[in-house]
């Protein structure tokens, strides 16, 4: 019997129910407007669960002097001037209402004795700005907005993998996909899309994403629907993802192991980070730890393997099972390691991708009418180099403004063209891939990208080895013309390691030519034959299918933030 095809019709479609997607379906909701959210995974278990630290807003509970304007300035400050100043002041001066919104649907923050919302540092803020529930911030928003959705009766679809958006003469209407679980086709129409399938870090080897995630799913779909990506090349290596086991490693450390006190020492035993930030030490800049573990390792003073000490034993440990319950139960979990008693081993792992789809500032939509994208998905926030805490504000933001502008969108239609053309090439594409007997095997094909991205595109690159990755990227995409795909009775998640795998080639390139044409030294992106930062690449590179890699201008900071922000350094940066 052949596999059905289910037809759905909604106003607005949201691909992704991390925080971002069901931020959004929670706004159309709210405001009585028809919307239908999918996720590859159960959105219990989405990627926006696992953040731990904390979310950013100028609230001044701690700190009375802070303001949105000094969130604002530090965000941009820290961008490397690459963030989009309006996209940034449109967060920082959101995010309080995030909180306020966050607050109205019965999320539990830490708090002070007098019940103020508690606030702690995050490397590179002014001031304490970053709210947080234990080190499990994430999940409780994740939970939040699942229990908020429930209550809106949001019908959601866990296990559907959107495998194509439709589209025609420059308009998206709708998506095209199929079940995880049984294979069944999805043709969903929509009059506007919001895109919030997250990054494409998952094409390193060590990464915090899990399998199976953030593989360039956005990147692809957005693209082959003719949008552009801005900045695929501003890739944050966090500075602390384990090592062991293997199948884990490059899971985090939460920040907030640093930010509570934690060291970091090399095999010496020196705490290091007096050579690279001796002023801000464990508490600087992601890019700034990232590398200076990245140096120490490869310098000879590793740790046996391969990486360094990150320790917080010598805290109280009253403070770490309050403070860091989540590190102290995973680092048991996975490594039976008392972190009260004894050090982690940990390096730089591929964390989150700050490049990402273009969108304009006011609305996140794209150059494809009635698409948008937010979340690690989007681009604009975050430049070179994201603060700690600012993703999931941005999620809350974006995710209230978005959905409103998909409705604006979808009432302002007074009819939608379907082309039969663009479906028939979306049922082709999943047909031609079933029917597919090659011998190259998806998953090693996965393996070869990740290596080749660890490799050439890691934490410091250069001009050879860029240039070397993608002559294997050649090979690879020649190789990929050969697989095999064979779902069996466990489910079509063969299929979906196919379509990924497709992602993650189209990310890779992206990334490698962006890089390549990034000649310069900024933020997380470290080149050794370009050690200084080049005023004339303050701009961002956007990159396209169809045009390859533009540059294009960005505006300058308005005043009152500019004055706020202090000079932007590569001090204590390349020291190898």
């Amino acid at each position: 019997m052949p596999i059905t095809e289910r037809r759905l019709s909604t106003t607005v479609l949201v691909i992704g129910t991390g925080g971002a997607g069901l931020r959004a379906a929670i706004e159309l909701a709210e405001a009585g407007v028809d919307v239908l959210a999918v996720g590859k995974r159960p959105k219990e278990d989405t990627h926006t669960s696992l953040a731990a630290g904390g979310i950013n807003a100028a609230l001044a509970t701690m700190d009375p002097e802070d303001s949105w304007q000094q969130h604002a300035a530090d965000t941009l400050k820290e961008s490397y001037l690459l963030a989009d100043p309006r996209t940034v002041e449109i967060v920082t001066q959101g995010a309080a209402r995030g909180i306020d919104d966050l607050e109205r649907y019965g999320m539990a923050f830490a708090r002070e004795e007098d019940g103020r919302i508690s606030q702690r540092f995050f490397g590179a803020h002014t001031f304490r700005r970053t709210a947080f529930a234990g080190d499990y911030t994430g999940l409780e928003i994740q939970r939040t907005l699942i229990r908020r959705a429930s209550q809106l009766r949001i019908p959601v679809l866990d296990s559907v993998y959107i495998t194509r958006l439709l589209v025609h003469d420059g308009a998206v209407f709708g998506a095209y996909g199929f079940d995880l679980t049984n294979g069944a086709r999805h043709l969903v129409h929509a009059d506007a899309v919001i895109l919030a399938a997250g990054g494409h870090t998952r094409i390193w080897r060590r990464t915090s994403s899990r399998r199976d995630e953030n593989t360039g799913d956005s990147f692809r779909l957005a693209a082959e629907a003719g949008a552009r990506l801005r900045d695929p090349e501003l890739v944050q290596f966090h500075p602390s993802g384990i090592l062991e086991p293997e199948n884990a490693a490059g899971t985090l450390v939460s920040e907030a192991a640093r930010g509570e006190g934690g060291v970091l020492r090399n095999i010496l035993g020196e705490r290091y980070m007096s050579r690279y930030d001796p002023q801000r030490m464990e508490l600087s800049t992601r890019d700034r730890v990232a590398l200076a573990s990245y140096t120490e390792i490869k310098e000879g003073r590793a740790t046996p393997n391969g990486g360094v000490w990150l320790d917080v034993s010598h805290l109280p440990r009253q403070t770490i099972m309050n403070r860091l319950p989540r590190v102290y139960q995973t680092l048991l979990d996975l490594q039976m390691l008392d972190i009260t008693r004894d050090p982690i081993e940990v390096a730089p792992t591929a964390h989150y991708s700050m490049g990402g789809v273009w969108v304009r500032p006011e609305d996140h939509s794209t150059d494809v009418h009635g698409l948008y994208a937010i979340g690690e998905a989007s681009s604009g926030l975050h430049g070179a180099n994201r603060l700690g805490g600012n993703s999931l504000i941005e999620l809350l933001v974006y995710g209230r403004i978005t959905g409103q502008a998909a409705a604006a969108y979808s009432e302002s239609l007074t009819a939608q063209p379907r082309s039969t053309a663009a479906v028939a090439q979306a049922r082709a594409e999943v047909d031609e891939l079933l029917s597919a007997d090659g011998p190259e095997n998806v998953r090693a094909l996965q393996r070869a990208i990740r290596n080749t991205m660890t490799e050439h595109a890691g934490v410091v690159r250069d001009e050879q080895g860029l240039r070397a990755g993608l002559t294997e990227l050649d090979t690879i995409e020649k190789r990929m013309e050969n697989v095999g795909v064979h779902p069996d009775i466990a489910g079509f998640q063969d299929l979906a390691h196919a379509f990924d795998l497709k992602s993650a080639a189209l990310a890779a390139r992206a990334t490698l030519e962006a890089a390549l044409e990034r000649r310069e030294t900024r933020g997380c992106h470290n080149r050794s034959d370009f050690p200084d930062m080049d005023p004339a690449l303050r701009v961002n590179l956007v990159w396209s299918l169809t045009t390859g890699i533009t540059r294009e201008t960005i505006p300058p900071a308005a005043g009152e933030i500019a004055s706020l922000m202090t000079d932007v350094t590569t001090e204590g940066k390349l020291m190898e």
